[in-house]
This record gives structure tokens, C-alpha cells and sequence, in this order.
């Protein structure tokens, strides 16, 4: 009988983040796929767990991923974790759960920390609706990619969350001041979860002329809000869309068709009016 792989979520930072469920399938896996074994053991260390662990990283060739899934379709259980946050998520692993999945092999999720998701909660943006791009290409070679992705980002009207190196930031901020405009604003969270975190808030020239004067530190993600929309390209059928996405969020009819009115232009009693029809 075929074991199963556990997409596991580890903490981001504090390591009191961990859920009891993580904790049980880290001891009781017969072995860890890791991203980085150092980090891995470092957070078994902490919680007196034993489990051999494997490397399986973007690094790794397809049979190491293929050796992964004969495990675990021999009857081994294998915990798949990254270094932070969810596993599979802009992350290698998702070649191992495409594999598992081809092979019939059960792939189970034990939910654990998200930094995209984290960010955009305390981020101060609307969470009605995002778009996640991870990191922007960064090679020379991949300047072409690089520049389409800004392009997609200034147009996209739902909320837009980049990961960013510190040491990269300050070239990431030109470049989206040059393609979106210095009067977009964007949140800036940072160090999430651990001592030092800290989200800002400001517009993308004025966070341009304050990373100028202080140097970038820690781990970034970047929470960027949606293109304006242009009222005469919308539908009141538009409207009422993005006002039944905050509903869903647990917003009254009232509060949802009135920030559905101010980023979409149309008449807020319309739009209240629609969603009562559509009763």
C-alpha cells in the first residue's frame, strides 16, 4: 500500500506559529523532504524531533524527485517542507506533489503559515481579490520577462504582491515608479512574524526617496494595490462582482456595495440595488 506525501506549512519566523497537527506528521513521517537540510534540522532541533531528513530543491535532478515519489509509493510517509512558510507554493516542491499526483500517490496538506497571505492581511490593502507574481525575473538574460511582468502588474487591477530581496528592493522600486507611476501605493512588510517586523505603507515615490536615505534590511514582501479602475469601461454586473467578493469576506451588503462604488465608480445605491436582485 502506497504511503502518502504531506504538503507540511512551517513557521515564517516565530516559531510558535507551528500547528500540534505539523509537530505529529514531522515525528511520525518516515523522512523529510527538505529544501535545505540545515534549516530543516534547525527547526527539528528546536521541537526534539528525529526524522531522517533528504534534500529536494530546485537544485535537484528529476530522479531525486522520482526516487522521493518510489518512496512514498512503496509505502513510505514523506513530509515535504520548505524553509519558510507553505511548501509548494512558488517553491520546487510543487514538482514533487505533480509527481505524487500523476503516480495516483494520496497528497495530503498540513496548512501551516503563508507569507503572501500574512502580508496582504496586515498589509492595509484591499484583499478582495490579488494576484501573486512571487519574485520578478532577475537575470540580465531575463529582461524581456522582467519588463512584461511590470507591464501585467500596472495594468492589473486586483491587489499585486511581489517577494523582494533587500538588496534587490531598490532596483525593484525604480523600476515599478518607471512602469506604474510614482502615485500607486504599496505596502512594505517586512521581517514578518519575527522581532523586527514592520509593515509601511506610502506611495511608490515616496518609498522611493525613503529607501534612498535608509538601506533595505530583512526579507520583503510587497503588497502593491490594483490599477484604478476606469469607471466608463465597467459594468454595474462589475460592480456587483467586486461587492459580492467582500460579502464573502463576511462585509454587509451596505459596506460591500460602498467600497464596491469607490473602486469601481459606479453609483453605490445601483450596486446595493443589483445585489438585492440578485437575491
Amino acid at each position: 500500500m502506497s504511503g502518502t506525501l504531506y504538503v507540511t506549512g512551517t513557521p515564517i519566523g516565530n516559531l510558535e506559529d507551528i500547528t500540534m497537527r505539523a509537530l505529529r506528521i514531522l515525528r511520525e513521517a518516515d523522512f523529510i523532504a527538505a529544501e535545505d537540510t540545515r534549516v530543516t534540522r534547525g527547526l527539528l532541533t528546536h521541537f526534539d524531533i528525529h526524522t531522517p531528513l533528504t534534500s529536494c530543491n530546485e537544485h535537484s535532478a528529476p530522479s531525486v524527485y522520482a526516487d522521493v515519489a518510489d518512496r512514498i509509493a512503496a509505502g513510505e510517509n514523506c513530509a515535504i517542507v520548505t524553509d519558510a512558510g507553505m511548501p509548494c507554493i512558488s517553491d520546487p516542491g510543487e514538482k514533487l506533489v505533480r509527481l505524487c499526483r500523476e503516480r495516483g500517490i494520496p497528497v495530503e496538506a498540513v496548512p501551516g503559515p503563508s507569507a503572501v497571505v500574512t502580508a496582504l492581511s496586515v498589509s492595509g490593502g484591499s484583499t478582495a481579490q490579488f494576484a501573486f507574481y512571487a519574485f520578478l525575473p532577475a537575470d540580465k538574460k531575463q529582461k524581456k520577462e522582467r519588463e512584461a511582468m511590470l507591464t501585467e502588474i500596472s495594468r492589473e487591477r486586483k491587489t499585486c504582491i511581489l517577494y523582494e530581496a533587500p538588496h534587490k528592493l531598490r532596483t525593484t522600486l525604480d523600476d515599478l515608479h518607471r512602469v506604474l507611476g510614482g502615485e500607486r501605493t504599496i505596502s512594505f512588510c517586512r521581517e514578518l512574524t519575527k522581532i523586527h517586523e514592520e509593515v509601511l505603507r506610502m506611495t511608490i515615490a515616496e518609498a522611493v526617496a525613503y529607501y534612498a536615505e535608509r538601506d533595505p534590511r530583512g526579507e520583503f514582501v510587497l503588497v502593491i494595490d490594483g490599477a484604478p479602475a476606469e469607471a466608463d469601461t465597467l459594468t454595474l454586473e462589475d460592480a456587483v462582482s467586486v461587492a459580492q467578493a467582500y460579502i464573502a469576506q463576511g462585509m454587509s451588503g451596505s459596506a460591500a456595495a460602498k467600497l464596491a462604488a469607490k473602486e469601481t465608480g459606479m453609483p453605490k445605491q445601483e450596486i446595493y440595488k443589483a445585489l438585492h436582485d440578485a437575491e
